[in-house]
This record gives structure tokens, C-alpha cells and sequence, in this order.
């Protein structure tokens, strides 16, 4: 494990909680380094200068956006990802199959040694892990405040999100060989099968398959989400007639509109973008699976 290095992101920015997490981890990993984030990018940062170093596991500790960020430090080079979850949701964690809450159980995981390879998509050149949203979602990161999400946690996005439905919708031109629509108003891209916790809205989604999952809303409104929702926990099927599902390796995605992009939760600037899926691209330190 001499070759580890855990980059820690502190999701909260006060001193007294920085040291509180970079305890709790340090107990964790023993003797190993340390590297913490202060800024915005700085994860990113930190794990390409890991692998200069010649570090050959990184391993992120936070949430979503913290993974991203080292994903992208990393991407290209032979180093492994590890993750210790940190953050409020961590979906590509619960994607990989880590336990919730037992950090101890993730430390192992990574000290095991089981590499598992997956893709890693991309959108105008930046990677991203698990999820790709342009427009309703991208717009509710956007407009949704640290001080409100620190005080209600994922229901502020949520509260944003309805807000934001009541408005004119964007037009959103859809560019793929294999899209059964060519307009939308609102638009997911997936690598895995989960949206915002353990909410499968990619339903055929693998994270080795080298296909990106699209989900597009035709029209958008409350209620079409509020069923698609339904369909995601309670079906096995799509029924909404306002969305579309489809699969493919790349999408081109173009508004007359400024329409912002987010990746895992994190703003990526605006339309147009192009998405590209980089098959079993990433070497992730995960679980074995199950017999």
C-alpha cells in the first residue's frame, strides 16, 4: 500500500470540520499521505500530481464531485481509483456496490486490491463517472445556494427542480444515429443505472457495456417526472409517453439557448456539448462480486 496516496475533500469549508474528517480518515488509512483540498479543482489537481509522483492508487475521499475530480486527475494514466464516500449521497459509490456508512468496510475494499474496470464517458472532453444532466437538473445545481443545501440537504435540489418545471422549458436538438427523438426539454446521460441515490432511471444500464444511457423528456413538467419516477421504482417499464430511452456511444446535444450542463452534480458550462463514451477506461478498486 506504499503506493497509495487519499486525496480528502471536505464537503463542508469550516476549519473545525476539515479537522474532524482528516482525523476520522487518518485513523483509517495509518501511516499513509494525505492530501486536502481547499478549493474548487484542487482534488483534480492533486491526483495528476499524484501520478507524476508515480502514486498508483488515488483514492478520493468525499461525495460525487470529489470522484469526478480525480477521476479527471487520474484519467489517461495507469493509476487505480479508490473511494472512501464522504459526501450526502454517493452515487458511484452505491453504484459499485460499497457499503453505506462503514468506512472501515470501504478502507478494506481498497486495500484488497480488487480492480474492476469501467467506462468513463465524457462531455466536451471532461470526464465524468456516473451522470451527465442538461437543463431541468444542470439548471437546479445552477440556482440552488451552499446555504440552502446545507440546511435541507438533497430536498433542496429537489425544491429548485419545481420551481425551475414551472417555466418555459428549453429546446433542446437531439444529434445520434440511434435517438428515437430529435427535440427535447430536458435530458439525463448515464454510465450506471442510478440518478440521485438508489434510483435506477437507467434501467438497461451497465457500467462496462461502452453504451451511454439517455433519458429525454420531451416535454417538461412535474407531473412527467413525478411518473417517470414511479415507472423507476415501482415498474419495469417506461410508460410516460413524454420520454424517451435510448442507448449509444456518443450524443451531440445543441440549444439556441443558454441551457447549462452538470456532471455529477457539478456545473460544466452550457450547450452545445458532445458526449463520448470511453470504454472500460477506468480502473476503480471495488467490491468482488457477488457469487
Amino acid at each position: 500500500m506504499t503506493d497509495t496516496v487519499v486525496i480528502l475533500n471536505p464537503f463542508a469549508g469550516n476549519l473545525e470540520t476539515v479537522r474532524d474528517w482528516q482525523e476520522r480518515v487518518e485513523s483509517i488509512i495509518g501511516g499513509l499521505p494525505i492530501r486536502i483540498s481547499s478549493q474548487a479543482g484542487d482534488a483534480e489537481a492533486l491526483a495528476r500530481r499524484a501520478v507524476e509522483e508515480g502514486f498508483g492508487r488515488v483514492v478520493a475521499a468525499g461525495g460525487d464531485g470529489t470522484v469526478n475530480q480525480v477521476a479527471n486527475g487520474i484519467a489517461g494514466s495507469k493509476a487505480t481509483l479508490g473511494i472512501l464516500p464522504l459526501g450526502t449521497v454517493n452515487v458511484f459509490a452505491m453504484e459499485l456496490g460499497l457499503p453505506s456508512n462503514d468506512l472501515q468496510r470501504c478502507w478494506e475494499i481498497v486495500e484488497s486490491g480488487n480492480v474492476r474496470l469501467v467506462d468513463l464517458p465524457s462531455a466536451n472532453g471532461r470526464y465524468f463517472v456516473q451522470l451527465g444532466g442538461i437543463g431541468l437538473d444542470a439548471q437546479a445545481v445552477k440556482e440552488t445556494t451552499l446555504a440552502f443545501k446545507r440546511s435541507l440537504g438533497p430536498l433542496s435540489y429537489l425544491i429548485s427542480a419545481a420551481h425551475i418545471a414551472a417555466r418555459q422549458p428549453p429546446k433542446l436538438s437531439i444529434e445520434s444515429e440511434d435517438a428515437p427523438v430529435r427535440e427535447g426539454s430536458f435530458l439525463l446521460v448515464g454510465n450506471g443505472r442510478l440518478y440521485g441515490g438508489p434510483f435506477p432511471f437507467f434501467k438497461q444500464a451497465a457500467i462496462d457495456d461502452g453504451l451511454l444511457d439517455v433519458v429525454v423528456f420531451k416535454r417538461l413538467g412535474f407531473l412527467e417526472i413525478l411518473k417517470y419516477l414511479h415507472d423507476v421504482v415501482f415498474s419495469s417499464d417506461i410508460r410516460v409517453p413524454d420520454v424517451e430511452y435510448f442507448q449509444t456511444p456518443e450524443l451531440r446535444v445543441t440549444s439556441e439557448q443558454d441551457v447549462p450542463v452538470e456532471l455529477d452534480g457539478e456545473l460544466a458550462g452550457n450547450c452545445p456539448v458532445d458526449f463520448q463514451m470511453h470504454e472500460k477506461a477506468l480502473s476503480v478498486l471495488a467490491p468482488l462480486p457477488s457469487p
